[in-house]
């Protein structure tokens, strides 16, 4: 079972330790990472989630993503989650720290309600990379796909439905791209 440190509201550690599922449950803070790739053809890759996911499932998102263990720190857990969730390898100095988000929300699902309060560092990797030899986490990931700047800046500001919504950190990501 995964253990999650609790963060109060400023991003803080409390001391505690949880569940991830106590912390959805609860709506404790916590940290999370995402981490978007982009490559010299001007794209953004996104990955599908998968039908099994808790939350938001079927839908674009950023490269990869996910909740630190408790330990973590903030680049620990991004360099793990583009290992497990895509079959990335990365190094400390692939990774470019851009800002950090705050975001709360309810996700009622059919097993249960997940209360998210999150506080997430986001990072940018630059990187062409072949899709086709990375290995996906299959319970967590259903299909990777470079998408054009264009067409992503498209889905963001039509809020595509397919589109998982970060708006803050979709907005930003634009921003910082010149797109």
């Amino acid at each position: 079972m995964e253990k999650i440190d609790v963060l109060d509201e400023n991003g803080n550690q409390t001391g505690e330790i949880v569940s991830r599922e106590e912390v959805h449950k609860l709506g404790l803070w916590h940290k999370c990472v995402h981490i978007w790739l982009i490559n010299g053809k001007g794209e953004v890759l996104l990955q599908k989630r998968s039908a099994q996911k808790a939350t938001n499932p079927n839908m674009w998102t950023t490269a990869t993503s996910g909740h630190l263990s408790a330990g973590d720190s903030s680049i620990e857990g991004a360099i793990r989650e583009l290992g497990e969730e895509i079959g990335l390898e990365a190094k400390e100095s692939d990774l470019q720290y851009l800002f950090t988000v705050k975001e709360s929300g309810i996700n009622d699902n059919q097993d249960r309600k997940i209360i998210e309060n999150e506080i997430t560092d986001v990072y940018l990797i630059k990187k062409d990379i072949d899709i086709s030899k990375l290995k996906l986490q299959e319970e967590e990931v259903s299909e990777i796909k470079w998408f054009s700047y264009e067409e992503f800046k498209k889905m963001v500001i039509e809020k595509d439905e397919s589109l998982v919504p970060h708006r803050e950190m979709q907005m930003k990501i634009l921003e910082i791209l010149g797109i």
